[in-house]
């Protein structure tokens, strides 16, 4: 009889944990599709439906006619089109014929934008507890990375509400790094390559993905080049000529990003000064620092596999190297470093400190820059344009606020690559060039 209640008492400490963790998946889920449904960002959001509604009507999502009759909302007007590559926009046509099509309804077409991002968002917080347990993590200590990612008001903010798919990007890029560890040398160059057809931002990766490849027999990193780029190719370019959109707006914008100055980026201080974020001509140098920057970072990086941590670690170092010399960055952007952080703290590679910085920074960051605001757009509009209103007679001292937030983030992102060189230059017993 003893023998029984001990074995009914174990089998309810094993359910009671699964049930708690069902109710937390749960709630994560209900939080995310509140915010999704009642928020989103005036900017984004209104071009991810127009985009939506062209694609599944076959027109040419590059090109933005007046909206405003087919939704029934004057703010689709005078809207630029959409500057990502053909995946997103895709999914976005696929997404209006599932709801907006056949309910026209606002919130819920709003809603179901994010359902791609949430499942993102969920997938991140599994993927990140396998890894640290496959690194040896314990089990107790990656369940709760587990619950901080399926609570984090980072990943909420950015992406739940605000509509940005940069979860969506950051799980494929992690993924087809845990696979390049693997040696899965097909599918982890398919699935980076959609990473970054889906948004830019994990390029730098690519150089860490080669170091990792260097070295004989070279027909690996030839073969993962090779699938690499044909499926970029595929992604970014063959919808333009088998659906006849325009690349036109592509071509004249692509340097739009380097262009321009603010965001989470030293050139605020340029902002400030001048009254405007458009670069003069004479300093398009300055939006071009970033490409020298990263091939500079990768010449002193070790080449060879050394193993997934220190993958992550030199992906972290190319990427905070892009990030932290481009002249425009936007907050959502560190969704990428935020995830590769979390890992390296939680496996002791990086101190504590640095994980506030990449993802409590950019929420403080972007109250200053008045998105908060932009966030109401699908339920309170006038409420809206009233704080936007407000928060344009403290431009100045937003921008203040804003430069004082930069600077933190700055030394955290310099302190964190100077550290893996230092780090590194310990392990071997060699000098680290100057």
């Amino acid at each position: 009889m003893q023998i029984e209640d001990h074995s009914s008492q174990s089998r309810d400490a094993s359910v009671q944990p699964n049930r708690k963790d069902l109710a937390y998946l749960l709630a994560s889920i209900l939080i995310q599709l509140l915010l999704g449904y009642f928020f989103g960002h005036d900017y984004d959001i209104k071009i991810f439906m127009a985009t939506g509604y062209m694609v599944a009507n076959g027109l040419d999502p590059y090109v933005l006619p007046n909206l405003s009759a087919v939704f029934h909302n004057p703010a689709f007007q005078g809207m630029s089109s959409i500057g990502y590559p053909p995946p997103w926009p895709l999914i976005m046509g696929l997404i209006y014929l599932l709801s907006y099509a056949w309910m026209h309804n606002f919130l819920v077409y709003n809603l179901a934008i994010k359902l791609p991002i949430i499942a993102a968002n969920i997938c991140l917080a599994y993927l990140v507890r396998d890894i640290l347990r496959e690194q040896g993590l314990s089990v107790l200590r990656s369940r709760k990375a587990w619950i901080f990612l399926l609570f984090n008001p980072f990943l909420f903010y950015f992406t739940t509400a605000w509509g940005q798919f940069d979860s969506l990007v950051v799980v494929l890029t992690m993924a087809a790094l845990v696979l390049l560890y693997k040696q899965r040398l097909v599918a982890s160059p398919i699935l980076l390559a959609l990473a970054i057809a889906l948004k830019p931002t994990p390029v730098p990766i690519v150089l860490a993905v080669l170091l990792y490849l260097w070295g004989a027999p070279w027909k690996r990193m030839a073969g993962y080049l090779t699938i690499f780029m044909l499926s970029l190719l595929i992604f970014c370019v063959l919808p333009f000529y088998v659906l006849g959109w325009s690349a036109s707006p592509i071509y004249q914008g692509w340097n739009a990003q380097f262009t321009v100055s603010g965001g989470m980026s030293l050139t605020t201080l340029y902002e400030l000064w001048s009254g405007t974020s458009v670069l003069p001509g004479d300093w398009w140098l300055l939006g071009e620092v970033w490409l020298p920057a990263i091939f500079i970072t990768a010449a002193f990086l070790r080449k060879g596999k050394h193993g997934l941590l220190n993958l992550f670690q030199q992906s972290l170092v190319l990427v905070l190297a892009f990030y932290l010399t481009r002249t425009w960055l936007s907050e959502q952007n560190l969704a990428l470093i935020f995830l590769l952080v979390l890992i390296l703290v939680y496996m002791d590679k990086l101190p504590w400190l640095i994980l506030p910085a990449v993802w409590v920074l950019p929420l403080i960051f972007t109250i200053f820059n008045t998105s908060p605001a932009q966030l109401l757009f699908p339920i309170f509009p006038q409420l809206m344009a009233q704080l936007l209103a407000f928060a344009q007679t403290y431009r100045l001292e937003r921008l203040w606020a804003r430069m004082i937030v930069v600077i933190p983030w700055q030394v955290a992102g310099w302190w964190t690559i100077i550290n893996y060189f230092r780090v590194k230059s310990l392990d071997t017993g060699k000098q680290v060039p100057a």
